[in-house]
């Protein structure tokens, strides 16, 4: 691999841990831009994207621009690569509505500076949380499927053709996602998770009882919208909405990354030890 590879990777990756340790209800998390409009202004707020260095770039090409792009049969067309802006990745919508027990694991999951963070540790990160890295959506009329670039490289399947779900499916990091169109959005149920994944880089957990319902819409070529509700009756108090956009990338392409092969930080998670 040639060296300026390898550079970005580990640039990337250590910038994703830093943001992954950072509290909940850090500006960062809370996706509270400078304007209070959605999008950000000069060096402080989000003009630009997480590029593939890990870092802010302002000098990648402004989306392209146009009107929304749409299928066959009518439906916007979700394709594309996806960048998320630097306050969209971390954007959780401010604190989550936790428990006192879920309260009292987060708290103790951040005096361990992430030490167990399995999103450190080269698992998936789950659902709703994601990385600076792109992601890509390939959608057909009765699957639409999502290729995230960073972490473990893996994936997330949109159901369409119909199917309910699969009550005997064990849990998984990922979850079972279902997906039908609403109009011009496109609504995908999300169940069947287990209890491994972190919701955010500060430790808030999560049960296997957690639902999540994303709302996507195209409002035009280089944007798109996403509309979150996260329900856990065994670690909320009540369900809690969010929103994130994205930016379509007319220039990149996602790219393999293996954590695995760069994860040289993972033997540095030595936080303090929590009494047993």
């Amino acid at each position: 691999m040639r060296q300026a590879g390898v550079r970005w990777m580990v640039t990337a990756a250590a910038m994703a841990l830093v943001v992954a340790l950072a509290p909940i209800d850090t500006p960062a998390q809370n996706g509270a831009p400078k304007d209070g409009k959605g999008k950000g202004k000069g060096k402080d707020g989000p003009g630009g994207v997480i590029a593939v260095n890990g870092v802010r770039d302002e000098n990648l090409p402004a989306p392209p621009v146009g009107p929304t792009p749409r299928m066959p049969d009518g439906k916007p067309d979700l394709s594309g690569v996806w960048l998320s802006g630097n306050y969209s990745f971390g954007n959780i919508g401010g604190a989550l509505p936790l428990q006192p027990w879920a309260q009292q694991l987060a708290n103790e999951r951040r005096a361990t500076q992430g030490r167990d963070d399995p999103e450190a540790k080269c698992l998936p990160a789950g659902v709703p949380r994601i990385t600076p890295y792109p992601m890509k959506l390939v959608q057909t009329p009765k699957l639409v499927v999502m290729l995230f670039e960073g972490n473990v490289h893996n994936y997330r399947q949109f159901f369409m053709d119909g199917r309910p779900h699969d009550k005997d499916l064990d849990p998984s990091w990922m979850g079972e996602s279902i997906g039908k169109w609403d109009g011009d959005t496109l609504v995908v149920d999300t169940v069947n998770f287990n209890d491994k994944t972190w919701l955010t880089g500060g430790g808030a957990p999560h049960t296997t009882q957690l639902h999540v319902t994303e709302r996507y819409q195209r409002p035009e070529l280089g944007h798109l919208d996403i509309e979150i509700t996260l329900e856990d009756p065994g670690a909320f108090t009540k369900p809690h909405t969010f929103k994130r956009q994205h930016t379509l990338s007319a220039t990149w392409e996602i790219h393999e990354y293996v954590c695995n092969e760069f994860n040289v930080d993972s033997d540095r998670l030595v936080g303090p030890v929590q009494n047993q």
